[in-house]
């Protein structure tokens, strides 16, 4: 009996079912001494459901905290920049940079966004809105935000 693993299509499956999940909501430092959630109960956890997903299936080497790390560490594994004209569902997009409310000393006044294509110029990324979860999306936010990177692992 000959038996494969569909990478591809498990990877797809799993980012999509990750809707709702609280499993990417906390990310806990320790700076000088002091224990801080860094992702602010899924305020900013973008980067570390992204790379998580990743880290997973064995795309990336670590999870990251935010989109910048995940990026580096997506090109030293191989992932490639592509044309957003050629996006297909399970690559990652990252979107521009957003002003944020938030005071802290961990993150800026502005800051990038990541998440997944699914298809049909839909998305999936981590809500900042107060759920804190990942939702699915239109792909540019009803164009509300550009989409400055799109990224695709090129084994699959």
């Amino acid at each position: 009996m000959k038996i494969d693993l569909l990478k591809y299509e498990s990877y797809l499956k799993m980012i999509k079912n990750s809707a709702g999940s609280k499993m990417f909501r906390n990310l806990y430092l320790e700076i000088n001494g002091k224990k801080i959630d860094a992702t602010q109960n899924g305020k900013y956890s973008c980067a570390f459901f992204v790379s998580n997903v990743l880290l997973i299936w064995g795309l990336i080497s670590e999870g990251h905290a935010s989109v910048l790390s995940t990026i580096k560490d997506m090109e030293g594994n191989g992932w490639k920049k592509i044309p957003k004209s050629k996006i297909r569902p399970g690559d990652v997009i990252v979107w521009d940079k957003e002003k944020s409310s938030d005071n802290s000393y961990f993150y800026s006044k502005e800051h990038y966004h990541n998440g997944f294509y699914i298809g049909a110029k839909k998305a999936i990324s981590n809500s900042s809105n107060g759920k804190g979860v990942p939702i699915i999306h239109n792909w540019n936010y009803n164009n509300k935000r550009k989409i400055i990177a799109v990224y695709r692992y090129p084994k699959f």
